[in-house]
């Protein structure tokens, strides 16, 4: 969670595990597009930067934020991913739309991840205003897609880690 105390691209570069050979899915809402587009360039360079080659990063975009699920679901029946990321953005309005598609989406995302066999990485950003998703995809607070990629990394890692068991 981003805070005053933890900045979203903040990680001990160490702690991150070998990702070459990995084969990341990604999922990307085209609303809100500049926020989403540089969640995404950071979640790749990110994802690259740990061993992840270019060839085995897959993205695919969908219409919104709602539509992550979907886009998650066939990605993961596909079974050619060893992790998906999701990577959306909804901003609050005037209306209760904002609640509805952060609930479901949310929702949707963890039952997806919690019946899936590879894990479903959550890169939904949910802010008040354009100012607080702008200080989350690159700004003062960091970029969640540069989180998203590594914990991509580090459940991928923990599956292998648990099957060699």
């Amino acid at each position: 969670m981003a805070s005053a105390l933890h900045n979203l691209s903040d990680y001990d570069f160490k702690s991150v595990p070998n990702a070459a050979g990995m084969k990341i899915g990604i999922v990307v809402s085209e609303w809100n597009n500049k926020v989403t587009g540089a969640l995404l360039e950071g979640a790749v360079a990110t994802l690259v930067k740990h061993g992840v080659r270019e060839d085995d990063i897959h993205v695919q975009t969908v219409p919104g934020s709602f539509e992550l699920i979907y886009g998650s679901a066939l990605m993961v029946k596909q079974k050619a991913f060893d992790a998906i990321i999701a990577i959306g953005c909804v901003i609050r309005g005037d209306t209760p739309h904002f609640d509805y598609i952060c609930e479901g989406t949310t929702q949707g995302l963890a039952d997806l991840n919690k019946d899936a066999d590879i894990p479903v990485i959550y890169g939904l950003l949910t802010t008040n205003d354009m100012d607080q998703a702008e200080a989350r995809c690159g700004g003062f607070l960091g970029n969640k897609g540069d989180e998203c990629a590594i914990t991509a990394i580090k459940m991928v890692d923990f599956k292998r880690q648990l099957e060699k068991r």
